[in-house]
């Protein structure tokens, strides 16, 4: 089930958003302004601003809920796809990754375009992406042109998702309304996750996989019209590392398709090599531009500070073991157990709804004995639930699967977001939010690749329990490397 992962990834969207925007509302600010000018002017009325506030979080919240819920109901439709489309594994992988690709490096850049042009055009403009995309999707003649549009939709995702947070803050100016609208807004987003896999296997089964996207289109349309009474957000200039970016797209897009490429054809075939030489190339033209930018989105000596290396490190492990797996167990479901769209979600839901639940008490838990404890608990039953996993084949049931997969989930919750709280504690208050972007990407990139690599490990033609196997004992291996590296970080974050 890749996809945006709502309950793990929203502290570090939050997180990704302080730097950028501040508490204030646009309206409190615009209010000051009016006031030097002409000081007899008033405040608009108390019923008129909860009206807006209400009608700005509603459509902050739909957003998120669209991008959530097609993320993770596309996932059990990708057999259908593949049958419709005539596309293999290597296809598939593609309609997971191109989205999740655009979406992780987009996220480095998204707070400059939001603070340029400001929160509510940034999501208005995103949405009107993200939905022309979906429609797009829906009517894909061929796997091509999916492909094609999802990397549109992981985008448009990528500006929707930080700028809803940001107009959820700028709406609510008092702290506690605030905590309640971005409680109302992250569960929001966990309960669509949760949902995604049953309600796409539901409308694959009964009428088709493209009606998964074309359920973004009144959607879309909602939004739009919610957003006509959003207050106005403010702008400021905000420096845009455009070179970065854009080498950062090849750099990655290059790496998982030669990843992809060699699982599906042999890594000796010039397509293959050639891909990641070329993502060498562009990776390394990366870091020597990010080095000379003045205001680069991404500081290289961020990855100098051991918190934020190692954290980073926790982040792209957990998310490469549990993403990455979850895509080939979606696929293990249908193919090799023969379940239907239908019954593949609802192998996925229970985890889901405890990803959420852990989610929950990893904060408490952060508050009692620190954050290294949840996280170093959490990586510790993530590789357990690993090899639990192993005990899964061919002859494994669907309720047995489900049972499986609940301990890799419930660690998965419980460690990612002390892990944010664990690098933001180990850094400068100043650098706070962008830390919290780049996590977010590097935890998007981690899923993203290992579907790739995963996917090229059961690929093969009568391999596919091995490769899974393969895959389960990597993601140990590196849970088990960066589960020691956590023991370097200090213990009393709280």
């Amino acid at each position: 089930m890749k996809g945006i992962e709502v309950p793990i990834v929203t502290g570090a969207r939050i997180d990704g958003e302080e730097r950028q925007h501040t508490v204030r509302s646009p309206a409190g600010a615009g209010a000051e302004a009016v006031s030097d000018a002409r000081p007899e002017a008033a405040p608009p009325p108390a019923t008129h601003r909860a009206g807006s506030q209400r009608l700005t979080l509603f459509a902050a919240l739909l957003g998120f809920v669209m991008i959530a819920l097609d993320a993770s109901a596309v996932n059990v439709a990708l057999p259908a796809v593949g049958r419709g489309l005539g596309g293999a594994t290597a296809g598939l992988q593609w309609i997971v990754d191109a989205y999740t690709l655009m979406f992780a490096a987009l996220l480095l850049s998204a707070g400059a375009f939001s603070d340029r042009l400001g929160a509510g055009r940034l999501y208005i403009g995103g949405a009107v992406a993200f939905t022309l995309a979906s429609a797009a999707c829906g009517l894909a003649p061929t796997l091509g042109f999916l492909i094609g549009a999802r990397l549109v939709q992981g985008s448009a995702a990528a500006l929707m998702l930080p700028s809803s947070l940001a107009l959820v803050r700028q709406a609510f100016p008092d702290a506690a309304p605030r905590a309640r609208a971005i409680a109302q807004w992250t569960m929001a987003g966990a309960a669509a996750t949760a949902v995604g896999p049953v309600l796409g296997g539901t409308l694959t089964s009964a009428v088709s996989w493209r009606a998964i996207f074309f359920l973004n289109l009144p959607v879309g349309v909602v939004i739009a019209a919610a957003m006509r009474r959003a207050e106005a957000s403010p702008r400021r200039p905000a420096p845009l590392d455009l070179p970065g970016q854009l080498t950062a797209v090849l750099g990655l897009a290059a790496l998982t398709y030669g990843v992809i490429s060699g699982g599906a054809s042999g890594f000796g075939r010039p397509l293959a090599w050639g891909s990641l030489l070329l993502a060498a190339v562009f990776l390394a033209v990366f870091a020597a531009v990010e080095y000379r930018t003045r205001e680069p989105m991404l500081p290289l000596g961020l990855l100098r500070e051991r918190v934020v290396a190692i954290c980073l490190a926790i982040g792209f492990v957990v998310n490469a073991a549990y993403y990455g797996l979850i895509f080939v167990f979606g696929l293990f479901a249908q193919d090799l157990l023969g379940r239907s769209a239908v019954g593949a979600g609802l192998v996925f839901m229970p985890t889901a709804v405890l990803c959420t639940i852990t989610n929950l008490c990893s904060a408490r838990a952060a508050e009692r004995w620190g954050a290294r404890t949840p996280v170093l608990a959490g990586q510790i039953a993530c590789a357990v639930g690993l090899l639990v996993l192993l005990l899964v084949n061919q002859h494994t049931s669907a309720l047995e699967l489900a049972l499986l997969l609940l301990p890799l989930a419930g660690g998965l919750g419980f460690a990612v977001p002390a892990l944010t709280a664990m690098m933001l504690g180990g850094i400068a208050p100043e650098r706070a939010g962008l830390a919290g972007g780049v996590l977010n990407s590097f935890r998007q990139t981690g899923g993203a690749l290992a579907v790739a690599g995963f996917g090229a490990l059961v690929a093969p033609t009568g391999g596919f329990v091995t490769g899974m196997h393969l895959s389960l004992l990597i993601a140990v291996a590196l849970l088990a490397a960066t589960t020691l590296a956590t023991l370097a970080l200090p213990k009393a974050q709280r």
